[in-house]
């Protein structure tokens, strides 16, 4: 097969919010800039975000980013990296101001500045009160944001490769990544996108559960891409469930519905967050909250024909309100759920929403893999940014609008850090002769192999296996149980038939590549949420209620070969402010 050659200054791969925002931080520079996507660029991921996006603006009453810095400590269970946490708090505020500048339609107030409503776990002086944090648009955040950046990369004459799919890195043997392999998704034809800077804006792998609120482009591709490249990916246990998907149907019911003043209802009615978090209540971290209703559900007080789900109320906020604050609500309620929130409650659930691991990278979208016995090594070419990348600033548990606060300030810090590493390292390094040769030998595979595997088949039991094996509650014999299954899913990834054999709008080919992406994802959740013996943030272990400071605040590493588990310690010393010490974590 002929494989065309394309340069670049940077690669982006991605073009969610991190990837556009990066993209644009290197096309305003004046670099030649590619991004790739599977799909047009406004309707990457990030466009589904709703609730809005944390900053200590302090408009709606006093705040502040080092109580924003505290609660995303808290939030994460003491995992997250304060180094790493500060940064993001403190470059918050100035990441909201500009995208206001860029044209952002962030809901106001009636003085001109920015709306900021309620969220989960948001608090003023350190745990002592709710505080109004999440800069909105309506319940449309992340559309908003995303459509305001990718018409400013199109002023700035960012190139786009749109239905493009990245399939494996590039690199030399000094280990410099030099770009990717990439395929046109409608004629089937690989290319080398070579680049003197990669950066991966891929996302998450939500798909690797069976009910989720993720997109099914959500396919981990930066994280599988990684993994066959020999590096190691980070906290993966780490699945934040967000307690309100709507029942059936996985579809997001924004936080800040529970901002707005909604609340969470049993099959009798009662407002039972009262008894798991007596002070914040429905506005708990969202590890809180979902392990609440699931024990609410498994002890008989769910709601419904099945018992299967609870409620959520928001009736008692009135037609304007709902209207004003939550329009889109009201419509994923109406066509996913057949209520009309103004009457009628929401029947939700628990449901997979993002990745608080990825591939490990400073808070300079550096990627760094630990030293075996020394210093930590930054891949010279390489960055990531977004939920596929490991700062680490979620820890155990991602704080609500956390999400879209990391795709702009990581963004923007991430293209900054490649502007100074193009600007010491002109020009382009030599590709090796066999740069394709990799790449060319799986889709040979894959489009060759006879009396193989069914991707849909292996798709489906590697869902069903994570759903069952490592949901919301995990316990040990599941868990080992399921590392065996998910071991015997992978070896069946690995013989995948492809029954269309042309290469023109193969969506049967394009599954099978997204999916043996997935299955790297779902190996590393599984292996490292067997060894991880406690239960912090989002992991919770029936064996190990406690979490384990002594034993266990560290950070896993999974490395494809061989299923190997390293660690490696979490960083408490923040950039300036004093750092805070784990302690009991109670809303």
């Amino acid at each position: 097969m002929a494989i065309s050659r394309r340069q670049y200054d940077a690669v982006v791969v991605g073009a969610g919010g991190a990837g556009l925002r990066a993209a644009l931080q290197l096309a305003e520079a004046g670099l030649k800039v590619a991004v790739l996507s599977k799909v047009f660029p406004t309707r990457s991921h990030t466009v589904a975000a709703q609730g809005g996006i944390g900053a200590a603006l302090g408009n709606m009453g006093e705040d502040s980013w080092l109580w924003h810095m505290y609660d995303t400590v808290k939030g994460s269970d003491y995992l997250g990296d304060q180094d790493a946490i500060e940064f993001l708090c403190r470059e918050a505020p100035q990441a909201i101001i500009e995208l206001e500048h860029f044209g952002m339609p962030f809901d106001r107030n009636d003085d001109g500045t920015i709306y900021q409503r309620p969220f989960g776990g948001h608090s003023s002086n350190f745990g002592e009160k709710p505080v109004q944090r999440s800069c909105c648009a309506a319940d449309r955040s992340g559309h908003a944001m995303l459509h305001t950046l990718y018409q400013r990369n199109v002023r700035a004459n960012t190139q786009f490769y749109v239905e493009w799919m990245a399939l494996d890195l590039i690199r030399d043997a000094q280990g410099n990544v030099l770009g990717v392999t990439a395929m046109e998704m409608e004629t089937g034809e690989i290319s080398i996108l070579q680049a003197r800077a990669t950066l991966f804006a891929t996302g998450g792998a939500g798909r690797i559960y069976a009910s989720t609120t993720n997109a099914f482009i959500n396919t981990g591709d930066g994280l599988g891409i990684a993994a066959r490249a020999g590096l190691p990916l980070e906290d993966m246990e780490f699945w934040q469930f967000h307690p309100t998907g709507v029942a059936g149907a996985g579809v997001l019911i924004t936080e800040g519905v529970r901002g707005e003043g909604g609340y969470l209802l049993n099959k009798d009615g009662e407002r039972f967050m009262e008894r798991y978090a007596p002070n914040m209540k429905d506005l708990a971290s969202r590890d809180v909250v979902a392990r609440a209703m699931a024990t609410e559900i498994k002890e008989g007080r769910g709601a419904g024909k099945d018992a299967d789900y609870v409620l959520l109320k928001l009736d008692h906020l009135g037609l304007e309100t709902i209207e004003k604050r939550l329009p889109g609500i009201r419509e994923i309620a109406r066509k996913f759920a057949n209520v009309d929130p103004v009457r009628d409650p929401i029947p939700v659930v628990p449901t997979v929403h993002y990745q608080m691991g990825g591939i490990p990278t400073n808070y300079y979208g550096e990627v760094v893999v630990p030293g075996a016995n020394g210093p930590n090594t930054i891949v010279p070419g390489f960055y990531a940014a977004g939920e596929v990348a490991c700062a680490s600033v979620h820890g155990a548990n991602r704080l609500g609008t956390n999400s879209l606060t990391d795709l702009v300030v990581f963004g923007k810090a991430t293209g900054d850090r490649v502007i100074e590493f193009l600007k010491n390292n002109p020009g382009q390094r030599e590709l090796p002769a066999d740069a394709a040769d990799y790449t060319l030998d799986r889709m040979n595979r894959l489009d060759t192999r006879k009396g193989g595997e069914d991707p849909a088949s292996v798709a489906r039991d590697m869902r069903r296996t994570m759903q069952f094996h490592c949901g919301v509650f995990r316990f040990p014999d599941t868990l080992t149980e399921g590392v065996a299954k998910i071991r015997e899913v992978y070896e069946r990834a690995q013989h995948l038939e492809i029954k269309d054999k042309s290469r023109v709008f193969n969506t049967a080919r394009i599954e099978a590549l997204e999916l043996l992406n997935l299955i790297e994802v779902a190996r590393a959740t599984m292996v490292s949420a067997e060894a991880r013996k406690e239960s912090r943030g989002a992991h919770d272990r029936a064996d190990f209620h406690e979490r384990n400071d002594v034993e266990w605040l560290k950070h896993s590493l999974w490395y494809r070969d061989g299923d190997r588990l390293d660690y490696k310690g979490v960083t408490l010393k923040p950039l300036t402010a004093e750092s805070f010490e784990p302690k009991a974590r109670v809303y």
